[in-house]
């Protein structure tokens, strides 16, 4: 169990962990042609101004879980279950959309992302099409679990870190604090057991079939043992 400032202790291992790599580099060409397939009227300099938008915001300095990284990780995850998607060009959409903006400690990252998109995409994409990528950037808020089929993997797809080995979701979680730097532990780390615990506290962690098979257990095993060391260093 950890004992004194938590926070402290996991910085140090986490930013070890971070110096023996690189930063992760955004998929450049799947998004333009992602862009370029989904919008009637998308061309390949639109595309690329619209990509070179989402480098910058996923790069912000201030960022050290909502990065490419990220990014990269759900798409890997995302390629795992689009088969079994209803419309998998929309939900790849949200995903490369859902934390493109991400301002701490604001609370409306989504509904600002989901705008992002619409403001680009509008007059370029099919209306429906649009809403729906708008729709699913909001179920990242993570509040309940999501009816629609899509909605439920795009949910899942971003969740999925949760069920990654312990070290790999240590390290996140720490990324994540990183994120809340001007935050007191009590008040972060509060705050953060109360939202895990909403999460396990569910009857599935995940909302498909696919994701409960595939990460159910070691998500709810890694939530478990985090908020149990969190307790043991004296946070509610």
């Amino acid at each position: 169990a950890l004992r004194g400032d938590a926070s402290q202790l996991l910085k140090v291992r986490t930013h070890r962990d971070l110096a023996r790599g690189r930063p992760a580099r955004m998929q450049r060409a799947r998004f333009i042609a992602l862009w370029e397939r989904c919008l009637s009227n998308g061309t390949g300099t639109d595309a690329r101004r619209v990509y070179e938008g989402l480098r910058a915001h996923y790069s912000e300095p201030h960022r050290r879980y909502h990065t490419p990284a990220h990014l990269n990780h759900c798409l890997r995850q995302f390629d795992l279950a689009d088969s079994l998607m209803d419309d998998p060009d929309a939900v790849e959409m949200a995903i490369w959309f859902h934390d493109v903006i991400y301002n701490v400690p604001t609370t409306d990252n989504e509904l600002k992302s989901a705008q992002y998109f619409t403001e680009l995409a509008r007059g370029r994409a099919d209306s429906g099409f649009c809403q729906n990528v708008y729709n699913m950037i909001l179920t990242t808020t993570h509040q309940q679990l999501p009816t629609r089929k899509d909605d439920k993997y795009l949910v899942d797809v971003d969740l999925s870190s949760f069920g990654l080995p312990w070290d790999e979701f240590r390290r996140d979680s720490v990324s994540v604090r990183d994120e809340f730097a001007d935050r007191p532990d009590r008040e972060f780390y509060n705050a953060h057991i109360k939202f895990m615990q909403s999460l396990i506290d569910r009857r599935h962690f995940f909302a498909t079939e696919f994701f409960r098979k595939k990460y159910e257990k070691s998500a709810r095993d890694n939530v478990e043992r985090l908020i149990e060391e969190l307790r043991s260093a004296g946070f509610a």
